[in-house]
């Protein structure tokens, strides 16, 4: 069922009320606000229609400050993708992020998903791809931490300047943290700067093609465009160039996969472990 709306001028049959209610726009059928089906026009000659199965799909909803979340397949709780990350930056005032459009976009890379995924998750290439970040972060005390289904790099800085105020007894605090990037299975990486969120959702197009969204929420602008959260267009374009090499050097005969790095690809080896977890469960 698609193009749904809110219709206050639906039908007034005796059957149905007159307060809000969905209605599709397509072939008329009428729904409550909570999703259970109230008519469908045409349909009262209809044998073996049962009303009872056709009420709207009920998915659970999560919601962190501004930000809902939902699953198409019931299961595992939120708390087991999120529960680390909110524990991090929970001194963070995430109620008070406010989206800002201007500075979302969509990039879409010739790479497959998995890729892009593998990339983000590696600082590896950090003081090779990205000249103008490795410049402010201390790369040896760049670290990673794995958790359940969710994992957390951490971008320390080579000085004070541009980093988070961390509360005393939080788990980092006296060090210089220029950024928290958090990676929840299998698409979303929240990154966190002293000026707010950048949330990036990667999305398959298809195998050999990626869309990925960078959603910007914002709750102090005054540090905006400072530190590792600066640049972050030029960030993505040099992302960009190499995952869309890679994507072309698998492709080659000579191609075959090697071994993960102990303390740099942590995340990658994490990412792959779950991949090969779910897809065995399918």
């Amino acid at each position: 069922m698609s193009n749904f709306f809110i219709d206050p001028n639906i039908a007034r049959a005796k059957t149905i009320d007159t307060s809000l209610h969905l209605r599709c726009k397509y072939h008329g059928r009428a729904f409550h606000l909570d999703g259970k089906f109230i008519s469908m026009p045409e349909f009262k000659e209809v044998e073996n229609f049962i009303p009872e199965n056709n009420h709207l799909h009920d998915l659970p909803l999560y919601q962190w400050g501004p930000l809902l979340f939902t699953q198409l397949k019931k299961g595992l709780g939120p708390e087991l993708f999120f529960k680390e990350m909110e524990s991090h930056i929970g001194f963070l005032p995430i109620d008070k992020l406010v989206y800002d459009p201007s500075r979302t976009s969509d990039y879409y890379i010739k790479a497959n998903w998995a890729l892009y995924c593998e990339n983000y998750l590696e600082g590896f290439h950090i003081p090779f791809v990205h000249p103008g970040l490795n410049a402010f972060l201390d790369f040896k005390d760049y670290t990673t931490a794995i958790f359940k289904y969710s994992n957390l790099q951490i971008g320390a800085s080579k000085s004070s300047e541009h980093c988070f105020d961390l509360p005393a007894g939080h788990v980092d605090a006296g060090k210089n943290i220029a950024a928290y990037y958090f990676w929840v299975f299998p698409n979303m990486m929240f990154n966190f700067y002293p000026w707010g969120l950048s949330l990036n959702i990667v999305t398959p197009i298809d195998a050999g093609n990626t869309k990925v969204t960078f959603l910007s929420f914002v709750y102090d602008a005054s540090k905006l465009d400072t530190g590792a959260g600066a640049g972050l267009e030029s960030v993505e374009q040099e992302d960009e160039e190499v995952v869309e090499h890679v994507q072309q050097g698998i492709r080659s005969r000579f191609y075959h996969h090697g071994r993960y790095a102990t303390k740099r690809e942590q995340g990658t080896h994490h990412f792959h472990s779950l991949l090969a977890e779910f897809m065995n469960q399918s």
